[in-house]
């Protein structure tokens, strides 16, 4: 039955989308529709699709049609054919005082931007439905820093809101993102509000490595545990952990209310608690989602929840450079800057006496003291040098908050406020460890795989490249076997991923060694990760309208700013600022419009306005057999008193016929192979 009710649910959906698009498109054809009409011009055929005509109804003059291919549509006017251009000039339809030709150049421009116009005011409206229904979306509080990225090296830090980019208001997440893409300005100033109420306005250089511009942040979760649609076999917890071995167990849906003795009310605090006491045992007190039989509301439950400890290999690793300094931290103030190489800590040696992977800890437990660092400095021209650099007083940050969460990804040290790479590079076995027992001495790792054994259930990490759930793979050589820095990445996925083995590749002496090992606990282990393994959902806030009057005040806002939005892309696609990789086409669209349909009409109701938008706006460029073509060409007509010859419209025609199929071919080359929405 829960299969069925799925299918259902999901053909429901299919119906709404296809409803969707074919009102956006249906309602853009109608426009010209009605204008012509309104102009007494005969309307031959008006048809929902292109191609070959499925289903036919003819009433009066005009035939009704569903077509083929159902990417657009056409009204097709007595001497006006996108096709057949020549009737344009054809000096028999012209003498036909219903023709298109025949009308006046005002009369004309009407029925060619009637399309567009419709398309405008019925996006507003999609947009109003959808704020008078109410709208979820997710605030403009940051919830993860990337390490390394602009805007970790600004300074900013999980819980700051941000609140204006440049001189636009950021008034949703999604705001921030786009407000950095679509900036042509080679810095941009950030203004926000930190946890503790004091304001910040930072300027921030984005990454332009990508395909657009990005500064490295990513919405903030609730105190909700994650809720999945297949509440029987799902987990709240990731496998593994110590919540998924706690007991009582957590349930899907289920709120923090308090961790130990402290009240929680967001997720940066909870964040905080968890890195700060994660030695230790403690209670969480939650709300239950699930009301019980009798009662109104859900029973508060309390779980005992013991700390999870670092899985480990044995392997040290070399230590790489430093490759982002935190702005105003004591690294920056006292002068450590990216390409130095950290050696020593007071006496101890990094790689020698210090694990690398456990500098962000053990810095963190010299907090309040002064302590010499050693750096090794590149010289111009020269070989490095040694350079000792004292740092009064170390910040109070535990380790291992800000982690590697993306490939590249460097180590934070967040009491000193750098971040640095591992080499891949084996300086290091600890005696007894699974590395040892596997007989590693030395190499170079090359690849690290995790292996999810039989019978354990999917933990969510599965082979980019074909979808195996069985083998993730993490490379550290590209394709022209230069070397790829992902160890402190490698090395946190192996703590995301507690049921799995892992498989290296190694290559020493000129030969390739490939070993199994189980990573472990060391029995003495008092190295204990920052996390508990519990899913939380994403922190939303409703945006809906009190009247009908904001509900068009909120409509005509967003139908500016989408406006705006588009104008920017296309301008920044052009500059080359913005990535033609970040193109989605036809199969994108209905992916997309799909996902908003399953989360409900208001969702819908936004993309299909955003939808109607885009239509409308790249319908009107002035690009030959769109609706800006023909503006073009009437505009000229307007001026000079004459219309563009039959030559002229042939050629631009075939042109803008040959310029818009090459569009539609990059843009479902994009979806299937790019975006990866083809068929496995």
């Amino acid at each position: 039955m829960a299969i069925l009710a799925l299918s259902l649910a999901g053909t429901v959906n299919i119906l709404y989308v296809a409803l969707g698009l074919g009102l956006v498109i249906f309602f853009h054809e109608l426009g010209h529709f009605m204008v012509a009409k309104w102009c007494d011009v005969h309307v031959e055929r008006f048809s929902i699709g292109f191609g070959p005509i499925l289903w036919r109804y003819k009433k009066g003059e005009t035939e009704y049609a569903l077509s083929a291919i159902p990417f657009g549509g056409y009204v097709k006017m007595l001497g006006q054919d996108d096709v057949d251009p020549s009737q344009l000039s054809s000096e028999e339809i012209a003498a036909d005082p219903r023709s298109y030709s025949s009308k006046s150049v005002p009369q004309r421009m009407a029925i060619i931007s009637a399309g567009v116009i419709m398309n405008v005011i019925t996006g507003l409206l999609f947009f109003a439905v959808a704020f008078g229904l109410g709208v979820d979306a997710s605030p403009a509080i940051v919830g993860t820093v990337q390490v390394g990225m602009p805007a970790w090296q600004a300074g900013i830090e999980s819980g700051d809101r941000i609140t204006r980019i440049n001189d636009r208001e950021v008034q949703l997440f999604k705001d921030i993102p786009r407000g950095v893409a679509l900036s042509r300005d080679k810095v941009i100033t950030i203004e926000g509000v930190h946890q503790d109420g004091t304001t910040y306005k930072v300027d921030i250089e984005p990454d332009r490595t990508g395909t657009r511009r990005i500064i490295g942040v990513f919405s903030t979760q609730s105190l909700q545990l994650a809720k999945f649609k297949d509440k029987s076999k799902k987990k709240p917890t990731a496998v593994g952990t110590s919540a998924a071995l706690a007991e009582p167990s957590f349930e899907q849906g289920d709120t923090i209310l308090k961790v130990g003795d402290t009240k929680v009310l967001r997720f940066s605090q909870l964040q905080d608690f968890l890195s700060r006491k994660r030695g230790e045992t403690f209670e969480f007190l939650i709300q239950r989602d699930q009301a019980s039989e009798g009662e109104t509301e859900g029973e508060t439950v309390a779980i005992s929840v013991k700390p999870n400890r670092f899985r480990t290999l044995g392997l040290w690793m070399g230590t790489g450079k430093i490759v982002a300094v935190k702005k105003g931290s004591p690294a920056d103030v006292e002068g450590m800057r990216p390409g130095d190489r950290i050696t020593r800590i007071n006496d101890k040696i990094v790689g020698k006496d210090i694990n690398p992977l456990r500098l962000p800890d053990y810095l963190a437990g010299l907090h309040g003291h002064a302590i010499r660092i050693m750096v090794s400095r590149p010289v111009e021209g020269g070989e490095s040098k040694e350079e000792e650099i004292l740092i009064e007083s170390l910040l109070d940050k535990p380790g291992w908050v800000e982690r590697p969460i993306m490939p590249g990804d460097p180590l934070s040290i967040p009491a000193l406020g750098v971040a640095f790479h591992l080499i891949p590079n084996v300086l290091k076995v600890d005696e007894g460890s699974p590395a040892a027992k596997a007989n590693i001495q030395t190499g170079e790792i090359q690849k690290m795989e995790f292996l999810l054994p039989e019978g354990e259930p999917f933990d969510g990490f599965k082979n980019r490249e074909n979808g195996d759930e069985r083998v993730f793979a993490i490379e550290f050589k590209d394709k022209d076997n230069k070397p790829v820095l992902n160890w402190a990445y490698a090395f946190w996925t192996m703590q995301s991923t507690p049921t799995r083995t892992v498989r290296l590749t190694i290559r020493n002496a000129g030969e390739t060694q490939i070993v199994e090992i189980e990573p472990r606990v060391p029995d003495d282990s008092d190295w204990f990760l920052p996390t508990r393994g519990i899913r939380m959902m994403p922190l939303k806030q409703t945006i809906k309208a009190g009247s009908i009057f904001e509900t068009l005040q909120m409509g005509m806002l967003h139908t500016q700013n989408s406006i705006a939005d588009i104008y920017l892309t296309l301008r920044n696609l052009v500059s080359g600022d913005l990535s033609y990789r970040e193109l989605h086409g036809p199969l994108g669209i209905a992916v997309v419009a799909y996902e908003f349909a399953s989360q409900g009409l208001a969702k819908l109701s936004l993309f299909l306005g955003l939808l109607s938008i885009n239509l409308a706006v790249l319908n009107f460029l002035p690009i030959p057999v769109l609706d800006g073509g023909h503006m073009v060409f009437l505009a000229w007509e307007g001026i000079t008193r004459k219309r563009p010859s039959e030559r002229v419209l042939v050629a631009a025609t075939y042109f803008g016929m040959a310029f818009v199929l090459g569009l539609m071919i990059l843009v479902l080359y994009l979806d299937i192979v790019v975006h990866g929405m083809g068929v496995n």
